[in-house]
């Protein structure tokens, strides 16, 4: 029986076994207390209240035994129980301390869902998380990064993982299987083919272990875009392109439109949507369809005719059924 009761005692949590000794201790004293001074205790709670304040040294003095016997029983609830709670207080502090320690490191799994998971840390996620915070997105987030040693202490809302996200292991302490979506950005410590390579690989990891989950890849070279693809990335952010674009705009321009905070701040704001035409609208002109969305508060800007996008196309195109539409509408919509 006794060594029944040590194999299972000695399994419970060190907390759970520390609270289950106090409180069997104090119970006990007093029961004991409570038989030897019927009078002073006069129910077995009065003997359990008084062990509780007399093993925690709080000792209000509302019941003091008034025996040797009594006083004897005190003085080893002092000893015993004293040392008994200090050390659980002191465990408890030290588990606490030493898990705030390990969630800054990166070593404690994730176990929430439905979050996003962020694959670097640089200035991109840095901004992308400032984003989160102004526009109050109400979504948990974990960093994934192996160059971290610790959290900076201005982004303690964001659960980090340290490692390498191509493995299996950090994945799974991500909870990468519960999360909806997942952004993965270019190592700017890498050559672009090689940080390339690595996104790719964080791709292949990541959908591996999440069939159904949202990737959003960054690729630095257009040579890597189909792989990026194959390995089951949803949607590739070109990076590069993009800012050459906005350099050769920015180089060309003949107004004084600054195209690169124009973009930035309908980016910040705003969102593209990509809708079918509306049955009472087929038919209709590009020019009577901008009418139909600007009384709804959006802007149409473009059409996917055959699989074709026609941004701005003349007024006169007349929208068939099958045609899609692309507005910018604002993100609260």
């Amino acid at each position: 029986m006794m060594y029944r009761f040590k194999y299972y005692y000695f399994r419970i949590p060190i907390l759970l076994r520390l609270l289950l000794t106090v409180m069997i201790l104090m119970i006990s004293f007093g029961l004991i207390i409570h038989m030897i001074e019927p009078n002073q205790f006069p129910s077995v709670f009065d003997g359990v209240w008084w062990a509780f304040v007399t093993g925690s040294t709080v000792g209000y003095g509302d019941y003091v035994p008034s025996s040797t016997t009594g006083k004897v029983l005190t003085i080893l609830l002092i000893l015993s129980g004293g040392g008994v709670v200090t050390f659980y207080m002191a465990t408890i502090s030290a588990k606490t301390v030493k898990f705030e320690n390990s969630l800054s490191k990166g070593e404690i799994t994730y176990k929430g869902k439905n979050h996003i998971v962020l694959i670097g840390w640089n200035q991109r996620t840095k901004q992308l998380i400032q984003m989160f915070s102004d526009k109050q997105i109400k979504k948990a987030v974990v960093l994934i990064d192996k160059t971290l040693t610790a959290l900076p202490e201005n982004n303690l809302d964001i659960h980090f993982i340290r490692g390498d996200s191509t493995e299996d292991d950090i994945l799974q302490k991500a909870n990468i299987s519960k999360a909806c979506s997942a952004i993965i950005t270019s190592d700017p410590t890498k050559v672009e083919n090689q940080a390339d390579q690595q996104s790719i690989l964080s791709t292949v990891a990541i959908r591996g272990n999440s069939p159904s989950i949202t990737i959003i890849t960054e690729i630095l070279t257009e040579e890597q875009k189909t792989n990026a693809l194959r390995a089951g990335a949803n949607t590739i952010v070109r990076s590069n392109d993009f800012m050459s674009t906005l350099f050769f705009q920015e180089l060309f321009r003949d107004t004084d439109v600054h195209h690169f905070d124009i973009l930035l701040q309908v980016l910040s704001s705003q969102q593209f949507k990509k809708i079918n035409v509306p049955n009472e609208i087929i038919g209709t002109t590009f020019l009577q369809c901008l009418d139909y969305f600007i009384q709804t508060e959006q802007l149409l800007i473009g059409i996917i005719k055959k699989g074709e996008l026609l941004v701005n196309p003349p007024f006169t195109t007349v929208l068939d059924k099958q045609d899609e539409l692309i507005v910018l509408t604002s993100l609260e919509q």
